[in-house]
């Protein structure tokens, strides 16, 4: 970088831009004066070679190579800034009990243990020592704008680190945050104490507040956030979120929809859903968690403090503040203000097998920080469907009689009851076959115990203690070292998981299982996995059936043409 000649000067004033001290406007070698036309320069701008300012105003800014700044009201920074690094998110709860200091650099599952593992405040301390040192790395008391990124349109801009290849076409106010490479921001937009990671867009009117915006996401038409994080692939739109933890592939698109105080993953919000938090005796401290790949039909409320199993479909009202969390793949009913479980009963709809293909065809990342298991049989749905089969014949022997059960605040039908226990040791039939079939049991990869799904990675429990013991120990310093130790974990998944089942396996034989009792669990787990799959595909084709094509085939006289309709428009053939 150099600074301007005298002649350059004089050339770039004729071409009506102006600096407050033209000794602090460095350029490339290959500058030239068309690259600065009617704008206004203020403390330290530096140019880089083929990058443009058309109208604007740029104080304190490093513009990358091939870059264009236009019609800006103003890309300022102020003061040293750490621009959106060590921000304090209140996720999930309001009252800041799980408040997470955001990155540039954080993963979903760094995010998660500092959210969720708050029982260990050692751990804590050092987890937001390793963001402060990210921070600190990115302090500077002068902005970036990377290479070939486009800025044009935009009113207030300050405060910014813009990666690479960004594009910002029109957004009103960004206030101290980063946007990294290949991202986006629309008209209207208004950010603050923000960041934006890899590939994710923000359009039409959104506005942000302390939010971490993850790999790939898309808020789009006019949806609100605040004291929020949205991990890889989440798409929302139109509605409200207030301090929510959104793992990947949260998805909310209508305008009357209401998320607060929770923690969401694979989620699909219904139109006029609400998670809510309006206990107020003790201020908004109440949270709710809807795990992996639960929905909320139209309409469907549930008041915090709250948590379902994995899975669940939830229909109606829900203010009495129930615990499922044994009970996956389930559905929770509202009849006469009461709650009633079916447990298992997703197992046969063809919507969760739809929903469990249609992530990884749905994954737009290309740095792929996020960690995201997408394996339909594992140990955690697993490990609760075992839980799940005990809880029900437990409620069975201390009543055998009853028509109804009362299990956390919930109601399960006896008939209900039957189904789920005989659909549940199917399914962990089909399961255990499937772990077995893959990977190999070591000593080297112990995935016995409990698992988690930690923000889209399914983890072995007593993993993640022995890597929060090293951490509060000072073995791990770095959110890199972090992650890394998890992605090691990821490449050996099939492995613990194979542990995991053949430990499980071991737990019902009563003994270790031979190399033959393994290769019979594994066809039986074939056989089951065929029978759900029956019962899957029965329930795809009643929705396709005829009955279903109801105000289709609307000016045919044949009940053919009708049907020709249907399939062709529901693309059947």
């Amino acid at each position: 970088m150099r600074r301007l000649t005298s002649k350059e000067i004089e050339a770039v004033e004729r071409l009506g831009t102006t600096a407050e001290d033209w000794s602090k406007i460095l350029v490339s070698e290959d500058f030239r004066p068309e690259q600065l036309q009617q704008s206004r320069l203020a403390g330290t701008v530096e140019l880089g070679s083929g990058a443009r300012i058309i109208r604007s105003y740029v104080a304190n800014y490093r513009i990358g190579d091939r870059s264009l700044v236009e019609q800006v009201t103003e890309l300022r920074c102020r003061e040293q800034s750490h621009f959106g690094n060590y921000v304090g998110v209140a996720t999930m709860n309001e009252c800041e009990g799980r408040t997470v200091r955001i990155c540039d650099t954080m993963s979903a599952q760094a995010a998660y243990m500092m959210a969720i593992y708050r029982h260990r405040p050692l751990f804590i301390e050092r987890m937001e020592a390793m963001v402060k040192a990210v921070a600190e790395e990115r302090a500077d008391s002068i902005g970036t704008v990377g290479e070939e990124s486009i800025i044009s349109g935009a009113r207030f801009l300050r405060d910014l680190r813009i990666g690479n290849r960004v594009t910002i076409d029109g957004a009103s106010a960004l206030v101290n945050g980063t946007l990294l490479d290949e991202s986006r921001v629309g008209v209207d937009v208004k950010a603050y104490d923000f960041i934006i990671a890899e590939g994710a867009k923000a359009a039409n009117g959104v506005t942000l507040e302390r939010c971490f915006v993850g790999e790939s996401c898309i808020l789009d038409k006019g949806f609100t956030a605040a004291e929020s994080l949205f991990f890889a692939n989440s798409h929302c739109e139109n509605g409200e979120a207030a301090s929510i933890f959104a793992g990947p592939y949260t998805v909310s698109h209508h305008k009357s929809s209401l998320l607060i105080a929770g923690m969401f993953s694979f989620f699909n919000a219904g139109s006029a859903s609400n998670q809510s938090n309006h206990l107020f005796k003790s201020g908004a401290v109440h949270q709710a968690v809807h795990p992996r790949g639960c929905k909320f039909a139209s309409g469907a409320y549930i008041m915090a403090p709250a948590i379902e199993g994995a899975f669940t479909m939830v229909m109606g009202h829900h203010s009495r503040h129930h615990d499922t969390s044994v009970f996956p793949y389930s559905y929770l009913l509202e009849k006469e203000d009461r709650s009633f479980l079916l447990p298992a009963v997703n197992l046969t709809s063809y919507g969760t097998v739809r929903d469990i293909e249609k992530w990884p065809k749905r994954d737009r990342r290309k740095l792929k920080r996020d960690i995201i298991n997408f394996e339909a049989q594992n140990p955690y749905t697993t490990g609760s469907m075992v839980r799940a089969v005990g809880m029900l014949h437990s409620l069975e022997e201390m009543n055998p009689d009853s028509p109804v059960y009362s299990y956390n605040r919930v109601q399960i039908r006896a008939a209900a009851l039957q189904r789920g226990i005989k659909l549940y040791n199917r399914a962990i039939v089909a399961a255990l076959g499937e772990m077995l079939s893959k990977g190999a049991s070591t000593e080297r990869y112990d995935g016995g115990g409990r698992w988690v799904d930690m923000a889209g990675q399914y983890i072995a429990k007593q993993v993640v203690e022995r890597l929060i013991d090293r951490v509060e120990q000072g073995e791990i310093t770095s959110l890199a070292a972090l992650d890394n130790e998890l992605r090691v974990f990821a490449v050996h998944y099939d492995d613990y998981a194979h542990s995991w089942a053949e430990q499980t396996y071991a737990s019902i034989l009563g003994h270790y299982p031979s190399t033959e009792e393994i290769q019979e669990a594994i066809e039986a787990g074939r056989n089951a996995q065929a029978k759900i799959n029956q019962l899957t595909d029965q329930d795809r084709s009643r929705d396709c059936g005829i009955e279903m094509s109801v105000s289709y085939g609307l000016d045919s006289d044949t009940i053919e043409d009708r049907m020709k309709d249907y399939r062709n428009v529901r693309g059947l053939n």
